[in-house]
């Protein structure tokens, strides 16, 4: 628990700032997303309205010696897909857009997975379960749960669709650093793990494959796929807890209307 950096109410109200400009590039990214456009595209155009009409750092840039503004995982690619001027979407492509955004010295980070044209059945599918199973693991976060409870609840409703959840790659605690402790796993044990506490800020950030759970990282060091190729999607949010429950810091407007999925 020592390394667990608890926030202050102003430390929130600063993380809910970001939280918010961040929610409005994917608003801004709605109508951006096409058949067509090629994922750097994307990039610099996230990178440029998180600039200029935000004010704001694109936070992913020179992270770790990333080079770009976010990550683009196309179908098979589960995370940390890299922008490509080579990479045009295509028509029943789903498409994970992965982006973190500094302002005031605190980090936001979200992703939302985006349909490109008519897809698949199956592949509608797996984007909705999953992004049921990212509010199963937030609707369970309060004082007194467990960092296991969060687990458990994404990994039993993914894997009652017959879907995997990764396990190398997890969620976080953020704020003034983009990864803090604790983790989140998203297979977990009830009532196991470190207690939740008021003011811990942390990402649920499910991904789950149609096939196997194993992952492969590409050449390039950064680009993890399926194994089995077969696909992947990936929804986050910024989470708080709260004195009585959560809050989801990154909270786009269209969620605002229902907050959960039921």
């Amino acid at each position: 628990m020592s390394n667990v950096k608890i926030k202050t109410p102003q430390e929130v109200a600063l993380m809910r700032e970001a939280g918010q400009l961040l929610a409005r590039v994917f608003g801004a990214l709605d109508d951006f997303v096409a058949a067509g456009v090629t994922t750097m595209a994307i990039n610099d155009f996230v990178e440029r309205y998180i600039m200029d009409t935000l004010q704001s750092r694109p936070a992913s840039k020179g992270q770790y010696g990333y080079e770009y503004a976010l990550n683009t995982s196309v179908n098979e690619v589960i995370c940390h897909g890299v922008p490509s001027v080579s990479k045009a979407l295509r028509k029943g492509d789903i498409v994970n857009l992965d982006i973190t955004l500094e302002k005031n010295g605190y980090i936001a980070d979200s992703s939302k997975m985006y349909c490109v044209g008519e897809v698949s059945p199956l592949a509608h599918k797996l984007v909705k379960v999953t992004y049921e199973a990212l509010w199963k693991g937030i609707e369970v976060v309060r004082p007194g749960a467990r960092v296991g409870d969060i687990g458990d609840a994404v990994q039993r409703h993914a894997e009652q669709y017959g879907y995997s959840v990764v396990r190398e790659y997890c969620g976080h605690g953020i704020g003034r650093e983009m990864h803090e402790e604790p983790q989140i796993l998203h297979v977990g044990t009830p009532n196991t793990g470190l207690i939740l506490r008021e003011g811990m800020v942390f990402t649920i950030e499910p991904m789950i494959n149609q096939g196997t759970h194993k992952t492969k990282l590409k050449k390039d060091g950064w680009t993890v796929i399926t194994r089995d190729r077969k696909l992947s999607a990936q929804w986050e949010h910024t989470i708080a807890v709260t004195a009585d429950g959560y809050e989801v810091l990154t909270l786009r407007p269209e969620e605002a209307l229902t907050k959960n999925v039921n």
